[in-house]
């Protein structure tokens, strides 16, 4: 009755610093160390930089930002588009309106209802076992089984 809950993954969200507002369109890379929203058009990689050997930074993704390129960095909030790799070092959140088309690295994952992802979702080696476990959405499931 009183056990102990498992701590869940947290996202700071007061560390965003900078924003990339939604009439702005980047061509090129942004690297940031902090926090950042992009509620606009990002054409380049977006990468957080290493403080202290760590990658923490935080991005939020507005449903209304868009990124063409791969994102590394320590958090982040996804409710808009990616097409490109994701590498996330501690929590990813992929919220209803999210659209990713690549591979998803991640420590912590939560996926909401509605949210799509094309490509591969790959947990992170460190805290889990060496199996080569497959996670199958439930529509795979559904339609494996019409198959059978």
């Amino acid at each position: 009755m009183f056990a102990k809950r498992k701590k869940r993954p947290f996202i700071e969200v007061t560390k965003l610093s900078s924003l990339i507002a939604e009439d702005v369109e980047i061509t090129g890379d942004v690297c940031f160390s902090s926090g950042i929203r992009i509620d606009g058009r990002v054409k380049g990689n977006v990468i957080a930089r290493t403080v202290e050997g760590q990658t923490r930074a935080l991005l939020v993704l507005s449903e209304k930002g868009q990124i063409e390129g791969s994102v590394n960095c320590g958090d982040a909030v996804i409710n808009g588009t990616v097409i490109g790799d994701l590498d996330i070092e501690h929590f990813l959140e992929l919220q209803s309106n999210s659209r990713v088309s690549g591979t998803i690295r991640y420590e912590h994952l939560q996926m909401d209802v509605g949210a799509s992802v094309r490509g591969q979702l790959l947990a992170k080696a460190e805290n889990r076992p060496a199996t080569g476990q497959v996670l199958e959405l439930a529509v795979d499931k559904a339609a494996s089984a019409e198959r059978r």
